[in-house]
């Protein structure tokens, strides 16, 4: 199988420390307006489990949740585990955590193992992706699947997995203030499901496959790949591409929490930013709320948004410095 090791993985982060900066308040709302005209109908493909084919398999249409297809996937398909095999699967902070779980396994374990790095191509961020096993020239499996029974770890499976054969895109319009979420079928022409007769909505289909808690718990990830893409129109915040040490930061707070952890607690981290102190506690053992605080911080670095704030004292000498190196200058 494909794995991955601290050598090996391009996006690890090292032992610097962040520092904190000022940032030109006027310059960004200027190139957040741009980036906002920009974004106007700007769909993104967020979730989905596609192999690489010359004819798009995707249907073109936006389904809502109240829209109906006809759909079940069974040990009595003929094609029963053909779409286990050389699919690429990006897994989400959320797969990670639960599948670490299930393995009882550390996160940075998990990764090396079952995962290898690699570019999200619609925001050129780092991901990992699950591996598939080398099958000496056949089509590679899923490294948990097993032929007789299936997917070994299906109670924890990945969401793009649970999607199947639907998939997940984001659509920023010029009139709304959030993104919004639409979904559209994927019909391989492989897949037998789509000749059942079991006709649901996509809202019920959701329900089923257990969605709606991975979409929740990744809805952070979700909108900094989707602002990442919209930034990629204008060269990045400030006319600049995102800096690989960023890049980095985001792996290792997407992946690892773990690694997050440690780099909260040890590292000047909260003397910088104003965290709760309640807040602090909870993040010493809650991984889903650790990741909350990684996607709002992680916003901040990169997009200066006000999901955090670094503490006033600091602010102040940040601003100070600022105003000394221009002054210099």
């Amino acid at each position: 199988m494909t794995g991955s090791d601290d050598k090996k993985n391009p996006f690890l982060m090292d032992k610097d420390k962040l520092e904190p900066s000022a940032l030109d308040a006027d310059e960004y709302d200027r190139q957040e307006r741009a980036r906002r005209e920009a974004m106007a109908d700007m769909e993104v493909q967020i979730i989905d489990s596609v192999r690489d084919t010359k004819s798009s398999p995707v249907e073109p249409v936006r389904l809502t949740g109240k829209d109906s297809f006809c759909f079940k996937c069974h040990k009595g398909v003929s094609c029963w585990n053909e779409c286990c095999h050389d699919t690429d699967i990006t897994l989400t902070p959320f797969d990670i955590l639960r599948l670490s779980r299930r393995l009882d396994v550390k996160p940075a374990d998990f990764l090396a193992i079952y995962t290898y790095p690699q570019m999200w191509n619609r925001a050129e961020l780092p991901v990992a992706k699950l591996s598939m096993i080398d099958a000496e020239g056949k089509k590679n499996p899923c490294v948990f699947m097993d032929a007789e029974e299936g997917c070994t770890v299906y109670e924890d499976r990945p969401v793009a997995c649970r999607y199947y054969p639907l998939g997940l895109a984001s659509v920023k319009m010029m009139s709304d203030t959030q993104t919004n979420d639409f979904y559209f079928l994927v019909r391989e022409k492989h897949c037998k499901g789509h000749e059942e007769s079991d006709e649901q909505s996509v809202a019920e289909f959701r329900a089923g496959q257990g969605v709606e808690e991975y979409d929740t718990k990744n809805r952070g990830w979700m909108e900094i790949l989707m602002k990442t893409v919209s930034w990629q129109i204008l060269g990045g915040p400030y006319g600049q591409e995102i800096d690989p040490r960023t890049k980095k930061m985001f792996f290792m707070a997407t992946t690892d929490v773990d690694a997050f952890r440690r780099f909260v607690f040890e590292t000047r981290f909260l003397e910088t930013y104003d965290v709760d102190p309640e807040f602090v506690e909870h993040i010493k053992t809650n991984d889903e709320m650790l990741l909350k605080l990684a996607f709002d911080w992680l916003k901040n670095v990169m997009f200066a948004d006000d999901t955090f704030a670094m503490k006033e004292s600091v602010l102040q000498k940040a601003v100070a410095k600022a105003r000394e190196d221009a002054g210099a200058t």
